[in-house]
């Protein structure tokens, strides 16, 4: 070890007499101590003379001790591995007491050749140190990267044919930026709103930054919130520490997550936001890490040491892009827009004016008396030719109103004659001058004159009416009435002339008035009224009247009556009477009377009315009567043909067809009183084709099997069962040689018992048995080259058409179906459909009544409102639900599992918020109570709701408090639901300290109010 110290000089003047030192003394004293303590130091002072014994033993007491000190110094830099040993016990002590910026600049060469060397020596080992820190973070790179391709090709594609695309294509090429760079500056419109900076190990709130007029809950609830599902996912999928959500979305909202090493920057992002933005959020998050890292460390809840931080937040807050139209073509708009409404114009005014023509034509068609035959536009003229009545409209006056040019319309009329009744109406008027009591009016397209006028007006009116149009409207003057005294007259003698002709008996040939005298002439019976008392009350003078009047008899049913009545003097059991203008005579008679009767009936004018005594009975007729229903009998009888039959001198005589299958004639007569001895028959035999003869003979000759029955439907013999193929063509060689306009003989029924006919009974089998299940229709069905074919409507709670094939002898493999699935309204489905959707407690029973569903039993408040709406869509629909017979239920049974729950608390060590694992015990039961009460809950028919509030000590600031208790919510509502509770049953609120359990006193009294506590609810 060599020294840089310069050698000591001594002093050559004398010691002064102001200090009273011996500076000579003091000099060698200092030389002697150099010696000792640097060898080296020892030759150059051999000339200086030592110091005396008293000198040593001074510098012994003075110095010793580090005279000691330094020669163990000494030996120690002599030897390197006890060097080594001493500098590695002190070096870490002296490097963290050490400025920063002085041990950077001394360990920096020295660190940079050590990784130097120790790379080249083994390039491995840094790969091996790097990569678990380097491959995330070049995967999540790699990974954004992607994203932001994919996202600038999509919206590039989605716009690149539409007008907004034209429009940036124009944008690109004017400011030189790409296609793709523009389209993302326009489509990727978004708005950082919210900032959080939450500490990773705590989950406490370090600064949250909002933007303008962006609107938000708590932030500290929120980070716990989200601290909360950091850890839930990490806990639940075994993540790896580093590791966390990256990006949650909800509607428009995108919350994107960085993780740093000691803080998370969490940005709520409203719209749609370019992938390169979590560049920018990382690099804010390195910044905040590089200038507070000490402080992040250390954090507390005291934000104090961090008051650049939300300074930086401020700067993604201020991030955003809003769609600008910029650059917009309003030139070129302008001037397609010019172009447009000039030819809209254009077009419109001639739209205008050609339906203004046509209105006007319309018009004219409109109007009587005006025929358009042609009509058209042409070089902006308007041209039109028809027929026109002199009577008719002015065409031309016509014209105003309707916006037409006259001077552009040329127009071509030829008078005609219309036939219109009110144009007829006006000549009739001009040419006969009717007088004032005569009113002509147009009713039903005829022309009606009323009033009254003279015979000559009345003349002229006949002859015109006479001279009208074929085809023009009628002119009826009948209710024109005359008023000359003849006429009067006239009219009187037609109304005794009309109630001549009206009276029974009289029949008027002739009558006339000539010379003020009234002279009648036609026939009268005797028995009717006389014509003379009937001019009574018909202001006829008598005397001017000269009549003639033949006899005849009447064919009126009431003089022929009174005739027949003087004429056969009737006995007292016959009555006479007129029925439907017929003569019918009632009762018993002798046959003299009647014969005298038929007789006279006989004698009757043909035209007369009838004479009927066939009610007429003669006592001797009985026996005849009674024969005739014996020979009706036989008629009605199958397989008797009666031929003839007759009565003489007494006895019976009959003949016809019998079939020997038919009944006995001779059987037949008991019952008829009719004499046996008295009849005599004569009967062939023949083979009637009744139905039930030929199937009789049918039977005899094929002698069918005892699986084949034959019976007789609609006068058609038919066969039904199963036979063999050789019967079944006898059968049908049988069914050709029956006689023509016999029975027919359908063998259509009988089933060959053959392998194909086998396979298609089977698959008929199986289509009636689909057809008659409930909830499936069948739509069609087939057979086809062995295969079969069905298709229809199924609904899903009907049998499986499959598993219907079972017993149906149908192979599975050769079947095709196809089936579309629909509700079925049979109740049984419905009551299927209700029970899986109300979940009726098992106090309630649905069932089927006379088609109605009836739900019956005990039901909370809640369970019968739902049922109650059911009820009422379920109507509409067809369907009938009676719940009048529910009755409210008594939840007096959840009581004790709601108060078990409701005592269950979950508690936490301090400033934690996931419980120990003494609890675990705890959530395992609490999570088994909630699971039964849920069910239970909803067998009864209504909804639990747990309420998770989260409680804190007063240890610590209020706003850290708060947080932590609604961070322990959140995490028991995770360890429940890792449990098997239903999150949707499960709500939480952070409480703070505002709702402790007992007082803090204590610190039993704290850990006491660290819990959990939890809420039912039923709905």
């Amino acid at each position: 070890m060599t020294s840089t110290v310069d050698p000591i000089s001594l002093p050559k003047k004398a010691a002064s007499n102001d200090t009273g030192i011996d500076r000579e003394a003091l000099a060698k004293l200092l030389v002697e101590i150099a010696r000792n303590v640097d060898p080296d130091y020892r030759a150059q002072f051999e000339s200086v003379p030592t110091a005396d014994p008293r000198m040593e033993a001074l510098r012994q007491l003075l110095v010793g001790r580090e005279i000691s000190e330094l020669s163990r110094v000494t030996d120690l830099l002599d030897e390197p591995a006890q060097l080594a040993t001493a500098v590695g016990g002190v070096l870490p002590s002296a490097a963290a007491q050490a400025p920063h910026a002085q041990l950077g600049e001394a360990l920096a060469p020295a660190v940079e050749r050590a990784v130097q060397r120790s790379i080249q020596k083994s390039p491995r080992t840094l790969t091996d140190i790097l990569y678990p820190v380097f491959l995330p973070a070049i995967r999540k790179s790699i990974g954004e990267k992607i994203d932001q391709t994919f996202q600038s090709l999509n919206e590039t594609l989605r716009h690149i044919f539409t007008w907004h695309g034209l429009k940036w294509r124009v944008e690109a090429w004017r400011t030189g930026a790409s296609f793709s760079e523009v389209v993302l500056k326009h489509s990727l419109v978004y708005r950082v709103e919210h900032v959080f900076l939450i500490n990773r190990n705590s989950g406490l709130l370090i600064a949250h930054v909002t933007a303008d007029n962006a609107t938000s809950e708590d932030p500290q609830l929120i980070s716990s919130m989200l601290s909360a599902i950091q850890d839930f996912v990490k806990d639940s999928f075994n993540e790896k520490e580093q590791s966390g959500l990256d990006t949650i979305r909800f509607g428009e909202l995108r919350l994107w997550s960085e993780v740093g090493p000691l803080a998370t920057l969490v940005a709520v992002i409203r719209g749609n936001p370019p992938e390169g933005l979590h560049e920018i959020f990382r690099d804010v998050l390195l910044r905040i890490h590089d200038q507070s890292s000490e402080a992040l460390e250390q954090f507390d809840g005291d934000t104090s040491q961090l008051f650049g931080v939300e300074a930086q937040l401020q700067t993604c807050v201020e991030l955003k892009q809003e769609d600008t139209n910029q650059g917009f073509p309003w030139l070129v708009v302008a001037l397609v827009a010019l172009i447009l409404i000039l030819g809209g114009a254009w077009f419109f005014l001639s739209w205008q004016t050609g339906q203004r023509w046509q209105a006007y034509v319309s018009r004219l068609v409109a109007e009587p008396g005006i025929i358009v035959a042609e009509q058209n536009i042409s070089g902006g003229q308007f041209y039109i030719a028809g027929l026109r009545d002199p009577l008719a409209a002015d065409p031309q006056a016509l014209l105003s109103g309707t916006e037409v040019d006259p001077a552009r319309v040329h127009a071509q009329w030829q008078f005609y004659e219309s036939l219109e009744p009110q144009f007829v109406l006006k000549r009739l008027t001009a040419s006969l001058v009717p007088p004032e009591s005569v009113r002509l009016s147009v009713v039903n397209d005829r022309i009606v004159a009323e009033g009254e006028a003279t015979g000559t007006w009345i003349d002229q009116a006949r002859a015109a009416g006479r001279r009208l149009s074929a085809g023009g409207p009628e002119f009826d003057i009948s209710k024109v009435r005359d008023v000359s005294p003849e006429a009067r007259a006239a009219e009187r003698w037609q109304a005794y002339v009309s109630r001549l002709a009206a009276e029974p008996g009289i029949i008027v040939a002739e009558q006339n008035i000539r010379d003020g005298q009234f002279y009648v002439s036609g026939l009268r019976d005797p028995l009717a009224a006389d014509p003379q008392s009937l001019l009574s009350g018909t202001q006829v003078d008598p005397a001017r009247v000269h009549s003639q009047w033949q006899s005849y008899q009447s064919l009126e049913p009431e003089f022929v009556l009174k005739r027949l009545t003087a004429s056969l003097y009737p006995p007292k059991s016959v009555q006479l009477s007129i029925v439907e203008n017929r003569i019918v005579a009632e009762g018993e008679a002798p046959g003299a009377w009647i014969d005298r009767a038929q007789a006279a009936a006989r004698q009757l004018s043909a035209g007369g009315p009838v004479f009927d005594i066939s009610r007429v009975r003669d006592p001797e007729e009985r026996a005849a009567e009674h024969w005739q229903a014996y020979v009706s009998r036989l008629g009605t009888q199958p397989g008797i043909i009666v031929a003839e039959q007759r009565i003489r001198d007494g006895e019976f005589y009959i003949s016809g067809l019998r079939d020997p299958l038919g009944a006995d004639p001779q059987s037949l007569l008991s019952g008829t009183e009719v004499d046996p001895a008295l009849v005599h028959s004569q009967w062939q035999f023949y083979q009637s084709l009744e139905p039930e003869f030929v199937l009789k003979r049918l039977t005899a000759s094929l002698y069918p099997p005892k699986s084949v029955r034959f019976s007789i439907v609609e006068n058609r013999i038919v066969a039904e069962g199963e036979a063999p193929d050789t019967w079944i063509d006898r059968a049908r060689a049988a069914a050709r040689q029956l006689s023509v306009g016999g029975p027919e003989f359908d063998i259509s029924k009988v089933r060959d018992v053959s392998p194909e006919a086998r396979e298609a009974e089977h698959w008929q089998y199986y289509v009636a048995r689909l057809e008659a299940q409930s909830g499936i229709i069948v739509a069609q069905q087939r057979t086809s080259g062995g295969q079969f074919y069905i298709s229809g409507l199924r609904d899903p709670l009907a049998a499986d058409p499959q598993a219907l094939l079972s017993g149906t002898q149908v192979d599975p493999a050769r079947v095709h179906s196809q089936w579309q699935f629909y509700q079925s309204l049979d109740p049984k489905f419905v009551v299927k459909r209700l029970t899986a959707s109300l979940s009726p407690p098992k106090s309630v029973q649905l069932s089927i009544i006379q088609g109605r569903i009836v739900a019956v039993g005990e039901a909370p408040a809640g369970w019968i409102s739902r049922a109650q709406a059911a009820s009422e869509q379920l109507s509409a629909d067809g369907v009938g639900l009676d719940v009048s017979q529910l009755r409210e239920l008594n939840l007096a049974e959840l009581n004790s599992l709601r108060d078990a729950i409701q005592t269950t608390d979950i508690f936490f060590s301090s400033g934690k918020v996931v419980p120990g694992p003494e609890q675990l015990p705890v959530l395992d039961r609490l999570a088994d109570l909630i699971k039964e009460f849920a069910q239970n809950a909803r067998k009864s028919g209504v909804t639990a709701r747990f309420m998770l509030t989260g409680h804190s000590d007063t240890t610590g600031r209020e706003t850290a408090n708060a947080s932590i208790s609604a961070a322990r919510a959140e995490t028991v509502r995770a360890l429940l639901n890792k449990r098997g509770v239903a999150p949707e049953l499960l709500q939480v609120r952070g409480a703070g300290t505002f709702e402790p359990l007992v007082p803090e006193n204590s610190q039993a009294g704290s850990s006491t109010n660290r819990r959990v506590s939890i809420t039912v609810n039923l709905d």
